[in-house]
């Protein structure tokens, strides 16, 4: 009742059934995309009034659709099909894998951004593509610096087209990681996850995943109640497609937080949608966000990064790469990556040592 009188979802739902016979997410997506359209959005897919769909990915295609359509013509000309063709096309493609987040969709506005500002610049300059050069660039990127990244698939989309002569935003290579825990300082963390009731119990089952599987943390917030299992030989996560055997304490940890967790909302998901999270949020069918994790462990001094890195370097100096990849969910050239790394540190301290 309270939600009836006071929640402003409540009170768009109500304009909806009033003025519309049918409720669609086209209806819906007419809207201003706001927090309240949102919520009425998930809470009617979550009863089934409305039908699933990947909601990162289509609030991307919104995002993308009114960014495009405010545009003057000549440069619509241009990041309309660098946007649709490339980075929509690329979106949708991870959307239907299941590997799009909501980093992503970050990442693929960033990318449509710097595109606008490059041409915004051109425009203040009194250039057009075929009159930019290097130099040009070069000078824009000097103004720009975080936007290097970001213009990086748009230059290289406008120079293979010929829409421009050859550039190149000059992108640093990705180094190997630097931040790492010493071994006391992980296994004293560690030890800390498995045994110190007075942390949250759901800190220290997320905590206990990122130093012993290295898990991120937007992957762990995914893991719903169904991937955790028991049998004779004991307790088992299945983390990607092969379920992991479990040390006797964290299963205990994560079987009491499935027995005790309640999502704080009365909305129940559906049996048939399958989104019974380990880690249930505010809202029915939806994780805790991974920065409100990430904010929590580090309130409780449980750094992520340097423990995530120490994690993999110990899985992978004690597994064979293929291994790690099948177990945990990575990619092949990410385990392979991490074994050369492995493998030259390795080297580099034998040759201290001898």
């Amino acid at each position: 009742m309270s939600w009836l009188r006071t929640s402003a979802a409540a009170g768009l739902l109500g304009e909806l059934t009033t003025e519309y016979t049918e409720i669609s997410h086209g209806l819906l997506d007419r809207l201003p995309q706001s927090t309240v359209t949102r919520n009425v959005r998930h809470h009617l897919i979550m009863t089934g009034a409305l039908p699933e769909r990947h909601e990162t990915f289509a609030r991307l295609e919104l995002w993308a659709r009114a960014t495009l359509e405010a545009l003057p013509p000549h440069q619509s000309r241009i990041v309309s099909p660098f946007a649709e063709w490339h980075v929509i096309k690329d979106a949708r493609r991870r959307a239907e894998r299941g590997r799009y987040t909501p980093g992503a969709a970050k990442a693929d506005r960033g990318n449509i951004r710097a595109a606008i500002l490059l041409l915004n610049w051109l425009d203040q300059h009194q250039f057009t593509l075929p009159d930019l050069h290097q130099e040009d660039l070069d000078l824009w990127l000097t103004q720009n610096p975080t936007r290097r990244q970001a213009v990086h698939s748009f230059v290289r989309w406008l120079t293979k087209r010929k829409l421009t002569r050859p550039l190149d935003t000059q992108l640093a290579r990705k180094g190997f990681p630097a931040n790492f825990q010493t071994d006391d300082e992980h296994e004293q963390q560690l030890r800390r996850c498995l045994t110190d009731e007075a942390l949250p119990r759901e800190l220290r089952i997320v905590g206990a995943l990122i130093r012993l599987y290295a898990l991120p943390i937007v992957r762990i917030k995914e893991i719903t109640t169904s991937q955790f299992h028991q049998n004779d030989a004991g307790a088992f996560l299945t983390i990607d497609r092969h379920p992991v055997l479990l040390p006797p304490t964290l299963a205990r940890l994560i079987k009491a937080h499935i027995a005790r967790s309640q999502a704080s909302s009365m909305l129940k998901p559906r049996a048939s949608s399958g989104l019974d999270y380990l880690l249930p949020g505010r809202h029915a069918g939806r994780p805790w966000s991974a920065s409100h994790i990430s904010k929590r462990l580090r309130n409780h001094d449980l750094p992520t990064r340097a423990a995530r890195n120490t994690a993999m370097i110990n899985a992978i100096t004690e597994l064979p790469p293929i291994v790690v990849s099948d177990l945990f969910g990575l990619s092949a050239a990410t385990t392979f990556q991490w074994a050369k790394f492995a493998q030259q540190n390795w080297t580099d301290y034998l040759a201290l040592h001898k």
